[in-house]
């Protein structure tokens, strides 16, 4: 199947198969209104392993564009185009082409400019067609699939021999290493398919896909099996990757609920919600939290059993070494045993410097065998030196009094007792102080990163990036698309880690805040990426380690208009008075 698109769906949407196409009389009906070739009798209401039955959707998009099909069917020697626009048959000939259908929808919403006006961007649109797209290529590995938007491929993905093949060839190998096979088999329902590893789980919802008889669903119900087979594994406000398969009897489903097909209702739907979470549950189970030992591993090494022969084991002897506690490397400096001939050969010019020996003696305090001192050893020089070690002492102003207390708080002296801080909350409030004057002023700050950093984000979150591209660059990121899939990020803004397994968890948590609509009052939407954008910096800012980094974060904080609240109206600043000290004691 092939999927051709021009400015995002504006201008066309094509669909070309290589099926079994249809023959001239379903070709020209199949547009009318509750039309369809899926229902031979009364009986396949029963059945229905598709999309649906009533015939509306071709119906509704010839009303509001134009609609050229193609379609031929193999014993055919010709096959047949229809036109269509405004719900109007514009002509039916006969004509060549290959065997199947072609649907090319141009000029969408062109007889309804009010409606056009509403379409979102080309990157939201595009990325709604992603979505889609992919949804339909997991559920049929045997088929081939394209996507191509203006020219350019965006998916060209071959037939695969298995499920786990396809979702690696749409969303990447990343995703793939970290999921484990799941399988159960009841009379209601098989169940196979794949989830993620507790420890991949991510704050944003993404890769987490339900399908049903080979279609995909939505299913707030099977999600929280799911959440709750996790349950003490992940983080609160974490969701896994998963992708699960359901094979179940046409008959026990409902699949006209929802108009878009997107929800569908389950006759046993208690029953099919234990057997999911009794599947998650029994393979997280299995994988574990930490690695285990694989005794059934042939190749792995053999524990010896000691038992009662443990004796055999022992050494029969255990050496022992002596140490001398009065040795001292430095008393002699190397070779210099040695060199007795050589100073026996300079007595005359020694014979001289008597005097000046002699008022060092009490420096050196020993004399060798010739009336000279000996070379001052190391020690002796480090020992006599005090002023030695002021190189290496700590800088930090003598004035300043502060303890970091586990990192998360700042101690200080302060006119009514003691002063405490909250670090992350401190770090909050000046990154959106930052950002809020970035956003409306237009004044940022970005720090570039030691070493660029790639970042696979699937096709769709490049597309989330170049739509918020002017916000991101405003802000003080600094993140350029790199292929179809990934991003490349140069720089971040000033207080963020620059280091590489932070800036992967924060490009994910970038693309959950820029999938919310932003589309609030002026003013207002400002203050909330703001105060987004500043938790995710202090959640993954450097940490405050010395005493210069503290006082510097007091400095600015206490210049900020607000320095004891953050956005949020959570407190950054406490005052522990005199009189709460003295009545711990």
């Amino acid at each position: 199947m092939k999927v051709v698109v021009a400015d995002a769906g504006r201008t066309l949407i094509q669909v070309i198969d290589n099926g079994c196409g249809m023959n001239p009389d379903d070709a020209v009906l199949c547009f009318e209104r509750h039309a369809t070739s899926k229902l031979a009798s009364a009986e396949d209401l029963h059945h229905i392993l598709t999309f649906g039955f009533r015939g509306e959707a071709l119906a509704s998009i010839v009303a509001v564009a134009e609609v050229t099909l193609r379609t031929r069917q193999a014993d055919a020697e010709l096959g047949v185009e229809v036109t269509v626009a405004a719900s109007e048959n514009k002509g039916t000939r006969e004509i060549s082409c290959p065997v199947g259908t072609n649907i090319a929808v141009r000029n969408l919403f062109y007889n309804i400019p009010a409606r056009r006006k509403f379409l979102k961007s080309d990157n939201v649109e595009l990325r709604h067609i992603v979505e889609e797209f992919q949804r339909v290529a997991l559920t049929r590995p045997d088929v081939a699939f394209t996507l191509t938007h203006n020219g350019k491929d965006i998916h060209v993905v071959k037939p695969a021999p298995s499920f786990k093949f396809r979702i690696q060839d749409l969303l990447g190998p990343a995703v793939v290493g970290e999921l484990v096979d799941i399988e159960a088999s009841t009379t209601l329902a098989q169940v196979q398919g794949y989830v993620g590893k507790p420890e991949s789980a991510r704050k944003a919802l993404g890769n987490q896909f339900f399908f049903v008889n080979g279609r995909y669903f939505r299913s707030p119900l099977l999600h929280k099996a799911v959440m709750k087979a996790y349950e003490n594994l992940i983080p609160e406000g974490y969701t896994p990757s998963y992708f699960i398969y359901l094979d179940v009897d046409p008959a026990t489903v409902d699949v006209n609920i929802h108009p878009t097909k997107a929800e569908i209702k389950f006759e046993e739907d208690q029953i099919l919600f234990q057997t999911v979470f009794a599947a998650v549950k029994e393979v997280l189970g299995k994988v574990g939290v930490a690695g285990s030992i694989e005794f059934d591993n042939p190749e792995a090494r053999d524990i010896p059993v000691m038992g009662t022969r443990f004796e055999d084991y022992r050494p029969s002897s255990v050496p022992s070494g002596g140490v001398d506690l009065t040795f001292n490397p430095f008393d002699q400096m190397p070779g210099q045993a040695g060199h007795d001939e050589k100073w026996a050969g300079h007595d005359e010019e020694w014979a001289g410097h008597d005097e000046e020996w002699a008022g060092s003696d009490q420096v050196w305090g020993q004399e060798s065998r010739h009336g000279r001192p000996d070379r001052p050893s190391y020690a002796s020089f480090v020992d006599k030196n005090d002023n030695y070690g002021a190189l290496f002492e700590d800088r930090t102003l003598p004035t300043t009094q502060i303890l970091i207390v586990q990192g998360k708080y700042i101690l200080s002296q302060s006119a009514g007792g003691v002063m405490a801080v909250n670090i992350r909350r401190a770090q909050e409030r000046l990154l959106h102080d930052r950002f809020l004057k970035a956003l409306t002023a237009n004044a940022h700050v970005s720090q570039a990163a030691l070493f660029p950093v790639q970042v696979p984000v699937g096709v769709e979150g490049r597309l989330l990036i170049e739509e918020h591209a002017e916000l991101l660059r405003s802000l003080g990121f600094d993140i350029a698309p790199f292929g179809n899939d990934t991003v490349v990020v140069s720089g971040v803004p000033e207080g963020y880690s620059a280091q590489q397994g932070v800036v992967e968890g924060l490009v994910a948590d970038l693309l959950l805040i820029l999938k919310d609509e932003h589309s609030a009052l002026p003013g207002v939407m400002e203050q909330n990426l703001a105060q987004q954008f500043a938790v995710l910096g202090a959640c993954s800012a450097s940490p405050i380690t010395s005493p210069l980094e503290a006082q510097r974060l007091l400095d600015a904080l206490l210049q900020s208009e607000n320095p004891e609240f953050t956005s949020a109206g959570k407190r950054i600043i406490a005052i522990i008075p005199v009189e709460d000290l003295e009545k711990r004691f």
